[in-house]
């Protein structure tokens, strides 16, 4: 299990009735360019990814990204390590959710 770091500011999602909130306000479509900051653990990864071909991810703790790109492959969890703050979320195109 990963202990969220201060330093990053992380705190993980564990609730399922948020978790099935957020996914159902977001209301994800295909053919949506999406993308998840700070993805952690997956909570908000795992069901958006159950609604969408393809999702895209931002995440500055490299820990995290590995196991990212562990549990699901390319071609559908696109993991960009990098600070949120500093990505060129133009370089996804100009319709992003």
């Amino acid at each position: 299990m990963h202990t969220p770091r201060k330093r990053f500011g992380q705190n993980f999602l564990i609730d399922d009735g948020i978790i099935h909130a957020i996914v159902n306000a977001v209301h994800p479509q295909a053919g949506e360019t999406v993308v998840e900051i700070g993805p952690g653990l997956g909570a908000l990864t795992r069901p958006l990814l159950e609604r969408l071909p393809h999702l895209h991810a931002v995440e500055l703790d490299r820990d995290i990204v590995a196991r990212l790109n562990r549990a699901w492959p390319a071609e559908r969890l696109s993991v960009h390590s990098c600070d949120a703050l500093k990505f060129d979320f133009g370089s996804l195109g100009t319709d992003l959710r």
